[in-house]
């Protein structure tokens, strides 16, 4: 799923330059993986150059080499995980926002609408957009792809189980709930629109609302 954009001081190479005013080398291996995560985000792994990702991030070719000495492939494994870990954050701020997992999974998908509609339907989940058509051929990708759903996943259904959902139906739960957001993504970036979105909100919050056992008060 989409992630917001990170403008972090102790990362941002403008702002931490090392005792001979350079860049210190965290903030440039930031600023790489930051334009492959864009890069692969809007046009996916094979179209995306090393040399164009060089060039989005102000860095050296030798620079990306240096921090990611296995290319391209090794890159793309690092802007998945980066995409990983901003979305389980985003995910489980929505998560915890709400006592109710219905009305997080609303909120959820209400955020994601808005945050495509302001990229113009550009800024899809950079996990799937980096990881579609590479699957079969590439690994390392496939796994770190694979590893980003199962900790999506394992965050919704930790909040299933929290509002009294057994173990094996949070488990199912959730792995529905995490694929039917990201078809429901895709399909807004390819209708230009926040319908797709919204009616899997509502009616994943009417599955989840059917499974939640009622409170002592219901």
């Amino acid at each position: 799923m989409k992630t917001r954009a990170r403008h972090d001081a102790t990362t941002d190479p403008a702002s931490s330059p090392g005792a001979t005013g350079e860049p210190e080398a965290p903030g440039t291996r930031e600023r790489i993986i930051r334009a492959a995560s864009l890069l692969m985000q809007r046009q996916g792994y094979d179209a995306t150059a090393i040399k164009q990702i060089s060039q989005e991030a102000a860095a050296t070719l030798g620079s990306v080499y240096h921090f990611f000495p296995g290319g391209k492939q090794e890159l793309a494994v690092a802007a998945v995980r980066r995409g990983d870990e901003e979305f389980a954050e985003i995910l489980g701020e929505m998560l915890d926002a709400e006592d109710d997992p219905a009305a997080a999974i609303v909120a959820l998908t209400t955020s994601l609408a808005e945050g495509l509609a302001a990229s113009d339907w550009a800024d899809g989940c950079p996990v799937t957009a980096t990881a579609l058509g590479t699957a079969g051929r590439l690994p390392d990708i496939r796994e770190a792809a694979d590893a980003a759903f199962e900790r999506w996943q394992g965050l919704v259904a930790a909040k299933l189980r929290a509002a009294g959902v057994a173990d094996g139906e949070a488990d199912d739960l959730a792995c529905t709930v995490i694929s039917t957001l990201e078809g429901a993504e895709f399909a807004s970036q390819v209708a230009r629109g926040a319908r797709p979105l919204h009616l899997a909100g509502t009616h994943l919050a009417r599955l989840i609302s059917s499974t939640v056992p009622p409170g002592p008060d219901a």
